[in-house]
């Protein structure tokens, strides 16, 4: 009788050892991971998911530079209030000295040249092209003071509280500011539109003949250049939006796919320049490792 009292008890702490482990596993599964912020190069960054929620923050409400991160809303605007993609449009003229003068990145359209919208979103969102925001500015409001009216008010609608813009293309401006925070706000709620879905992935992108380029010529995204293949185990980096000024630093907004949920991160201040180290990528990389561990 002990002997089988005995072993009637070890069976049941076997099977108690069982389904504590397994319960112990599924909880490791399930269970949000911590990601750490404090070891990033970028002074403020926040991560948010497809639902809204933080999942961590440093400094997402301080101030900052958008840059370039600013051309998300003007394209996001031209996709919502502008004509059709195969619309033709002229890049004026009189765009290009302001621009050149504050060494403005180019997408390699010329002054005069005729292009598709279609051609000008690109060029906006993988080169980071400012003649294109300019072009695209006028055709969609007439003027960037119009425009830029509306930048404002569609920050109001996603309740991007911290945000002021002062011109369409993230030039640096004392006034023109806003925080990751809100940033991240933007991406999200564009992201929600296929076509902006589409030229955010987008690695290289072709431009037909026009009047002044009779061969066409091809434009490459600085966010995949830089993050050259770097993969992960666990989900895809769907694509970015670079940023820099000596101002701003580094900055970038970016998403990905990991376990089956899509992730917003935005970071800002990174101290470099497009002659340093990739610090803004590095950090993405290093944020969505950890998510995908």
């Amino acid at each position: 009788m002990k002997r089988s009292a005995r072993k009637i008890r070890k069976k049941r702490m076997r099977r108690l050892l069982f389904w504590l482990l397994l319960i112990l596993l599924v909880l490791l599964l399930v269970w949000p991971r911590r990601v750490r912020l404090n070891d990033l190069v970028s002074p403020e960054a926040i991560l948010m998911d497809d639902s809204g929620e933080v999942v961590a923050e440093k400094n997402a409400d301080t101030q900052i530079y958008p840059a370039s991160m600013t051309k998300m809303m003007t394209v996001l605007l031209a996709l919502e209030n502008g004509p059709s993609l195969d619309q033709s449009v002229t890049l004026p003229e009189d765009i290009f000295p302001s621009l050149q003068e504050q060494g403005a990145s180019m997408a390699g359209f010329q002054p005069g040249e005729t292009a598709t919208v279609q051609d000008l979103l690109y060029g906006a969102m993988l080169p980071s092209g400012a003649e294109c925001c300019e072009a695209l500015t006028r055709e969609v409001s007439g003027s960037e003071e119009a425009f830029v009216a509306l930048m404002n008010q569609k920050a109001a609608e996603l309740g991007m509280t911290s945000t002021h813009f002062c011109n369409p293309t993230g030039l640096h401006d004392p006034e023109h500011v806003s925080t990751v925070r809100d940033m991240a706000l933007l991406l999200r709620a564009a992201l929600q539109n296929e076509t902006f879905r589409t030229l955010l992935s987008a690695q290289r992108y072709t431009v037909q003949p026009t009047n002044l380029h009779p061969e066409g010529f091809t434009m490459a995204s600085t966010f995949w250049r830089e993050l050259d293949g770097t993969a992960l185990r666990n989900g895809t980096i769907l694509g970015g939006k670079t940023g820099y000024t000596s101002s701003a630093g580094l900055c970038l907004a970016s998403a990905a796919q990991i376990k089956g949920k899509t992730y917003f991160l935005v970071t800002a201040g990174a101290q470099g320049n497009h002659e340093t180290e990739p610090y803004h990528i590095e950090d993405a990389v290093n944020i969505y490792r950890q998510l995908a561990r």
